[in-house]
């Protein structure tokens, strides 16, 4: 036979003052039939101090583990003087870090205790705004368009998953420093540490594929002269006088990336989802991907936020672990290096080139897969996945809101904190 039990009731003051008003009204029988409940009075109150007691060091204000939170702050204050970002997660894992040294056994390193730890010490997040893409007046009939192009294809040609793709271009820089940092409470500026060279951009080629495949990377630097570093393998590298994406890129692109997928030497039939940027469309493009049997599904312009998988769901953790990856380099001064006048170099090119690597590899598959589906360009034929194009994007703790957002990629390097408890940078 299943038992029940009853599940403990925390003493209030409330419940306190009832009884005692009960009982001073109709003696100690009444309450005791009234409340149901077995105790009395002077252990209801012996047990409310207790609880009153056990509320918790946070509330009270006290640090629980204030040796570890000491040198923590160390921790913040150092680098913030030193002009290095700094996030939670980064607070977190210095915290564990140090728990460990000290061999404290019970510290988890939570959301909720960082954001005590920072209370307590007077440390706040500091932001810049943001700003958001607008959409075109008739999106609603170019969205349309484009799946019913995407869904007479798919039809027509009969096209596998892992044939179906998405490529893109990312900007990126040298330096790529967040936006957002933890600083101490009151400080007028805030600044953060670089080589430098946050205006030195190149170009990353992202591609990707519905069954969650990812290409191997194209990285295209602002050189004119191929680099003579060692390029890491499982990485393309193409140079350009501005660092942008042009004919000859793409022509390099398709034939050492896109026709080295899984399927490419078999010539099976592909679609492949681009932006209308203009290297993209060019007639040379066009017949390069006609030879490899690929279809190409231009995407509106004004409509990547929403069209695009990379954009969507795809760019924002790979810049995430990028950023990482750079955080990982400022805060290991042993791999700097120094001009003669004493200024930082920027990071070598075979150093970035793994940073986006390890970055990439990082990205999850199921992400990918999702991505492709929340954009209307993998989902069923037969209408059973159409709900995922109106999902809310924003209930998955990888994906992007539906605005091009500048610089949200570093939103997951502060957990456990509301865009509300940032204050803006003007």
């Amino acid at each position: 036979m299943a038992r029940h039990y009853r599940t403990p009731v925390q003493p209030s003051s409330f419940l306190l003052q009832g009884i005692r008003h009960t009982s001073k009204s109709h003696g100690r029988r009444s309450v005791t039939t009234a409340t149901a409940l077995h105790c009395s009075q002077e252990l209801l109150s012996e047990s409310f101090t207790e609880v009153q007691a056990f509320r918790g060091w946070h509330l009270r204000g006290i640090a629980k583990w204030p040796k570890l939170e000491e040198r923590v702050k160390e921790f913040v204050l150092n680098h913030r003087k030193a002009g290095i970002a700094l996030s939670t997660k980064m607070i977190i894992i210095q915290a564990v870090k140090i728990s460990k040294e000290l061999q404290i056994q019970d510290f988890k390193g939570t959301a909720s205790w960082c954001q005590r730890f920072m209370k307590r010490h007077e440390l706040r997040m500091r932001t810049r705004t943001r700003i958001a893409q607008r959409m075109p007046e008739d999106y609603e009939e170019k969205i349309i368009h484009f799946h019913n192009f995407i869904i007479k294809q798919r039809k027509r040609q009969n096209f596998e998953i892992g044939q179906i793709g998405n490529m893109d271009e990312v900007p990126l820089t040298f330096d790529v420093p967040s936006n957002k940092t933890v600083e101490a409470k009151g400080a007028k500026t805030v600044t953060i540490k670089t080589s430098g060279h946050e205006k030195n951009r190149f170009t990353v080629v992202l591609a990707v594929t519905a069954d969650g495949n990812k290409l191997p990377p194209l990285v295209i630097f602002k050189w004119k002269t191929f680099p003579k570093e060692k390029i890491p393998s499982g990485i393309q590298v193409h140079v350009h006088p501005k660092g942008w994406m042009d004919e000859e890129g793409m022509r390099l692109w398709i034939r050492n990336v896109w026709e080295k997928r899984q399927g490419a030497l078999l010539k099976k039939p592909s679609l492949l989802v681009l932006d209308s940027f203009r290297s993209h469309l060019t007639e040379p493009t066009k017949k390069e991907f006609q030879m490899c049997k690929t279809e190409v599904a231009v995407i509106p312009g004004g409509l990547t936020s929403q069209l695009q998988p990379l954009d969507v769901s795809i760019n924002k953790p790979f810049k995430a672990f990028m950023r990482q990856e750079w955080n990982k380099y400022m805060c290991d001064e042993s791999q700097h290096e120094s001009t003669s006048s004493g200024r930082m170099k920027r990071p070598g090119i075979s150093k970035v080139c793994q940073w986006i690597k390890t970055s990439w590899d990082s990205v999850k598959e199921d992400i990918i897969i999702k991505s492709l589906k929340k954009c209307g360009i993998s989902n069923a034929l037969d209408g059973e996945e159409d709900e995922l194009i109106y999902e809310d994007s924003s209930s998955e703790s990888s994906s992007v809101q539906f605005e091009d957002i500048e610089d949200s990629s570093e939103d997951e390097e502060f957990v456990g904190f509301p865009d509300s408890d940032f204050c803006k940078l003007l």
